[in-house]
């Protein structure tokens, strides 16, 4: 699956403002040097309609919507940030394994849990939808493909709140018609060469000789284009360089809050996490807890040491210090429940960072 949160620096400002909805929204980033010097990041789609579109100068923006009521506002990162760590935990929580592709989009691997079956993957990316929906508040288009290249298209298909489902046996005919500016890595001038080569859609792509794209692109961008075209694509789904942060979030048995109950899932969660940052030969800095409420409200907890640390038992502990806490203060019982590290740090660094005190 490729998961991609609708327009959505515009979105979440549409959330935190519901009154702005129906107004074109502009979310940019203000250069300082004049008062409407820099660029647009993002806009909602009632600003696209007037031709609005992310990286046109903020000038031009406001000429196209001179006539309309419409809003400009500043990018918000940390806030953004903030939201999109809580939906990749959500995300992260449906899939086999995960790639985070930007502060938006992610691939999730869902193989194992549905057995290949493409009816399965179409009820989970449903699934997926609505904990996003029903928990943030947000809308996002996913596409289900047999790879990345696939899904990647798929999601781009029906936007917003989309969801495309491209079966192995569909993936020729699903592509054969798009334009070839679809395919990732095809951009403005890319697509010129290729049209100058005769080559509008992925399907001309496709029949195009292997050898001439070779010759005209160079083996890498060549083979792929041949390979992208026909709906191949072997490059497996995997969390990119260092992760800022390792989460894992689950449903409980039960509402509860019950520490006991509570705690027999996060204690699984804890070893998934350690486990994963283990393999990656990382220590963390701070824990986290999230619980989502019966009333799909969203709580978090937090707590950093001064000292970076790899130990599972520090972690277990800790997230149940955080439980104990946040579940005798509620009122409201958790439905599900997850962990995160994050400051996290290689072992060597570590080891150094911990030598410096003796």
């Amino acid at each position: 699956m490729l998961v991609d949160l609708d327009y959505f620096y515009a979105q979440i400002e549409e959330r935190r403002n519901p009154s702005i909805r129906d107004k074109p929204v502009v979310v940019c980033v203000y250069s300082g040097r004049t008062e409407d010097s820099g660029v647009v990041s993002t806009a909602n789609y009632i600003a696209r309609r007037y031709g609005v579109r992310s990286g046109m100068p903020i000038v031009l923006a406001k000429k196209r919507l001179k006539d309309v009521e419409s809003v400009f506002l500043p990018v918000d990162h940390d806030y953004y940030r903030e939201i999109s760590d809580r939906i990749m935990m959500i995300l992260r929580g449906n899939a086999d394994s995960f790639e985070q592709v930007g502060i938006d989009e992610a691939y999730l691997d869902v193989s194992q849990r549905t057995g290949g079956d493409f009816e399965k993957a179409a009820a989970l990316a449903q699934l997926v939808k609505s904990e996003v929906r029903v928990q943030e508040g947000l809308t996002c288009s996913i596409g289900v493909g047999p790879n990345k290249v696939v899904a990647k298209i798929a999601a781009d298909i029906r936007k917003p709140d989309g969801l495309t489902i491209v079966r192995p046996e569909e993936v020729k005919g699903f592509l054969s018609k798009l334009p070839v500016n679809r395919l990732i890595g095809v951009g403005k001038k890319t697509a010129e060469r290729l049209e100058g080569l005769g080559v509008r859609t992925i399907g001309d792509l496709a029949g195009y000789d292997l050898q001439r794209l070779i010759e005209c692109f160079g083996n890498s961008l060549g083979a792929y284009l041949h390979n992208a075209s026909n709906g191949i694509d072997d490059e497996p789904v995997q969390e990119r360089g260092e992760a800022e942060s390792i989460s894992r979030i689950a449903t409980l048995k039960e509402d509860t809050l019950d520490l006991g109950v509570t705690t027999q899932t996060t204690d699984r969660l804890c070893q998934e996490v350690h486990e994963r940052l283990v393999q990656r030969g990382l220590s963390f800095k701070s824990v986290g807890i999230v619980a989502v409420m019966k009333d799909l409200s969203i709580r978090t907890r937090s707590k950093t040491f001064e000292g970076p640390t790899d130990d599972l038992e520090v972690l277990r502990g800790t997230v149940k210090e955080l439980f104990e806490k946040f579940l005798a203060e509620s009122k409201v019982e958790a439905r599900r429940v997850g962990v995160r590290i994050s400051g996290l740090v290689k072992e060597k660094e570590a080891q150094k960072r911990l030598t410096r005190f003796f």
